[in-house]
């Protein structure tokens, strides 16, 4: 997300010789989780606040064993015996005015629905809230994608914070803009509909543990933590904490009585996007549900899927640019197929859209407002003229 220039290649070289020789002595105190204690910990009185990105939680998994149709009906209200709809959004820093662009013009054309789930990631994390909720948040949703610059982000912190610290960039500023647009009124929204069975995910990684989470934002919504809307804050903020860039968010948990932390990080460093874990059952969820037709998955990729040829210069900083550029990508891919392959096993019809290789604007800074409008208004046209949704992955060619 942030591209050092060539003439801050000395500068880092300097900040990896200070981290080599300070080595542990600069590690920040916390007081992280016993590998004993990975399975049970959770946020205190709220036992449904987040899972494993590869497992079936267990409370999920009972529910839908043990409850009965009338039970069902009562919790998932606004979604039992009728159509589904579940939008995922993946991460791409600026990029992400092309999925709420593409939002704002399914809202005109009058066809957007309303969604069953809503999953994000990294900026698809901070788009989420807003694209669950509905069109009520469109102008909320394209004021943050059309006016948030750089600096509204993160500053870059001096060499030697960063030789002694988490990261080479302070998230206050991105913090603050989290806090302005998530206010309590959009907590109570969100804690509405998930009292009516809708839900809102947002991924990120225990960097301890090494494994994604996935984290019940509407579960969080409704509970009576005293913490809830900082909770909720930090979550997103983690979602978007890439690693060395942005400094990790640390979550507080319980686990046998007692306070502990873990270290989050930006949820692409496991997923760029995703819908449910490949271990959960849908079939049976759906037809618990009794869900309506053919459950729709819209998947946003706030990125291009196209290769682009570039001559790379021999040194350190562009090199290891290009290099994350690339996996990114194909990760990024790698997701889509998972998620397609779980539309086919689970009945699903698979739906994808992603910014087209001829949008050729390049922005002049990390979040350039110029260059998000344009992506966003690119988007929204798309949209309005009838999105062409993908039905298959790129490259994934379909026998006649």
């Amino acid at each position: 997300m942030f591209s050092p220039s060539l003439k801050q290649a000395s500068q880092w070289g300097t900040l990896a010789l200070l981290l080599i020789l300070t080595g542990c002595a600069s590690s920040l105190a916390r007081q992280p989780l016993p590998p004993e204690y990975t399975v049970e910990a959770e946020i205190p009185s709220i036992p449904e606040a987040r899972f494993w990105g590869d497992e079936w939680p267990t409370f999920a998994e009972e529910r839908f064993e043990t409850f009965t149709d009338v039970e069902l009906r009562q919790l998932f209200s606004g979604i039992y015996d009728k159509p589904h709809n579940y939008l995922a959004i993946s991460g791409g820093g600026a990029n992400g005015a092309f999925g709420a662009g593409l939002l704002i013009g399914w809202t005109a054309t009058g066809e957007r629905p309303e969604f069953s789930m809503v999953t994000g990631v990294s900026t698809g994390a901070l788009t989420a809230p807003f694209a669950f909720l509905g069109p009520d948040y469109d102008d909320e949703m394209k004021e943050v994608y059309t006016t948030t610059t750089t600096k509204d982000i993160a500053v870059k912190r001096n060499l030697f914070a960063a030789a002694f610290g988490d990261s080479i960039t302070d998230t206050t500023p991105l913090q603050e803009l989290i806090a302005k647009y998530i206010d309590a009124d959009m907590i109570d929204a969100i804690a509405r509909e998930h009292k009516r069975g809708r839900r809102l995910f947002v991924g990120t990684v225990n960097l301890d543990a090494g494994r994604s989470v996935i984290w019940n934002i509407g579960a969080i919504a409704a509970s009576d933590y005293p913490q809830k809307m900082t909770l909720i804050h930090e979550l997103l903020r983690a979602s978007a904490a890439i690693p060395i860039a942005f400094p990790p968010v640390i979550i507080s948990v319980e686990a046998e009585g007692k306070q502990y932390d873990e270290m989050h990080v930006d949820g692409g460093t496991g997923s760029q996007v995703f819908v449910y874990p490949a271990a959960v059952d849908w079939k049976q969820i759906t037809e618990k549900l009794k869900v309506q037709g053919k459950p729709q998955v819209y998947v946003i990729r706030n990125s291009f899927l196209d290769p682009d040829y570039q001559g790379i210069k021999r040194n350190v900083m562009p090199i290891a640019s290009r290099t994350i550029d690339s996996l990114i990508r194909t990760q990024g891919i790698g997701d889509l197929y998972q998620i397609y392959a779980l539309c086919r096993r689970d009945g699903n019809d698979f739906n994808l859209a992603y910014i087209p290789p001829d949008f050729t604007d390049e922005p002049t800074e990390s979040f350039d407002p110029v260059y998000m409008k344009k992506l966003l208004d690119r988007g929204y046209q798309m949209a309005l003229d009838g999105y062409p949704w993908e039905k298959v992955p790129p490259g994934f060619i379909i026998e006649p």
